[in-house]
C-alpha cells in the first residue's frame, strides 16, 4: 500500500514550526521522525529534504531516526552507518527488483514519550519492486503511522500516539549544544 505523501508538507510544517523567538529557543524543541539516505557507495547519512516518496536506487540505504531538534540542539542520524554491504551485502541481485538497505533508529529514552520504551536499532534489507518509492521500502518492513497530511507519525507503533510534537528541551540535552 502506497501513502501519498505530500512533500510541502513536511517542508512548511518544519519550517514554520521551527521558527520560535530566541529566548524560547533553548527551552523548546521537537521530536519526530527524522529521514536520512545514503546514495550507492556512500557511507555517509544526508538529511532527506524531501518526503519518502523518492525513487531509491538499488544499493542505496535509507535511515530513520526518532530526533530531537531544536534551533540550538540539531538532530542526529541514525546510529548504524549506512554500510549497503554490511546491511544487504548477503542479499544476491536480481532482474526483477532492488536491494535497499534501512535503518531505523528508535532514539533515546531521553526524550521518548512518557511511558514508552525505546526499541532496539533496526538493520535489515529490504528487497522490493523495481518502481517502488522510500516510503515502500519503509512500510515493507514496518508499520507505518502517518498524518493526513503525510508526516510519519510512528513506526511500528512508536510513538504509540503522539505526531512531530513541541516538548521542552530534555535536561540530558541542554549539556551536549
Amino acid at each position: 500500500m502506497r501513502f501519498k505523501i505530500v512533500l510541502i508538507t513536511i517542508a512548511l510544517f518544519f519550517s514554520s514550526t521551527l521558527i520560535v523567538p530566541s529566548a524560547q529557543a533553548t527551552t523548546k524543541g521537537w521530536r519526530y521522525w527524522g529521514y536520512f539516505q545514503a546514495a550507492p557507495g556512500k557511507t555517509a547519512w544526508t538529511a532527506a529534504m524531501t518526503g519518502p516518496t523518492v525513487e531509491v536506487a538499488d544499493g542505496s540505504v535509507e535511515g530513520w531516526s526518532f530526533v530531537f531538534s531544536s534551533d540550538d540542539i540539531p538532530s542526529k542520524a541514525p546510529s548504524i552507518k549506512p554500510s549497503f554491504k554490511s546491511i544487504c551485502g548477503k542479499t544476491p541481485a536480481d532482474n526483477d527488483t532492488k536491494r535497499i538497505g534501512l535503518v531505523i533508529d528508535f532514539g533515546s529514552a531521553a526524550y521518548a514519550p512518557k511511558g514508552e520504551k525505546v526499541a532496539k536499532t533496526i538493520a535489515t534489507c529490504v528487497r522490493v519492486a523495481k518502481e517502488s518509492l522510500g516510503i515502500d521500502v519503509l512500510g515493507q518492513a514496518t508499520k507505518i503511522r502517518a498524518s493526513k497530511s503525510g508526516l510519519i507519525c510512528g513506526i511500528n507503533g512508536f510513538p504509540s500516539k503522539e505526531c512531530g510534537v513541541e516538548i521542552a528541551t530534555p535536561t540530558a540535552l541542554k549539556s551536549k549544544k
